[in-house]
């Protein structure tokens, strides 16, 4: 006898393929760097504690990578970046502030309102960066046909 799949699993299933081998060309070090190259001035303040948001930094990092290779084909149908970021607007809005609250609660940076604008706008920065960084190489995997 035969099993019976859904759709829904079969796209379940291609999306985690499709992940699995966009996420091989990302590796710890470029994500500890960047977060690092994004966060590390707060740790040199005394009252951030770097080590507690890194593994949130990386975590979030590899969300927006993929969500910026998931909207990559967008942009190898012909559409700029710019105009896919737009579509995508709101998902990367999400993950900055997710990625904020996550360091408000974990990094402990107090009630000082100046430090925490400067704080949501690295959290910005590092979502961007990653989602642009997926996004070529998802275009690059396209171009290449090895989705």
């Amino acid at each position: 006898m035969e099993n019976i799949t859904s759709l829904s699993d079969k796209r379940r299933e291609k999306q985690i393929n499709y992940e699995r081998s966009i996420l091989k060309d990302l590796t710890l070090t470029q994500l500890k760097t960047k977060a690092y190259e994004c966060f590390g001035v707060f740790m040199h303040s005394g009252k951030f504690d770097y080590s507690a948001i890194e593994d949130g930094c990386i975590d979030f990092s590899i969300e927006a990578y993929l969500l910026g290779a998931s909207y990559s084909r967008f942009g190898f149908f012909g559409e700029t970046m710019q105009t896919v970021n737009a579509r995508s607007r709101r998902e990367e809005k999400l993950l900055v502030d997710q990625l904020f609250d996550y360091m408000l609660i974990w990094g402990n940076p107090g009630e000082n309102d100046f430090k925490n604008e400067s704080i949501y706008y690295a959290c910005e920065f590092l979502i961007h960066l990653w989602w642009s960084e997926g996004f070529e190489k998802g275009e690059k995997r396209l171009k290449l046909r090895l989705h």
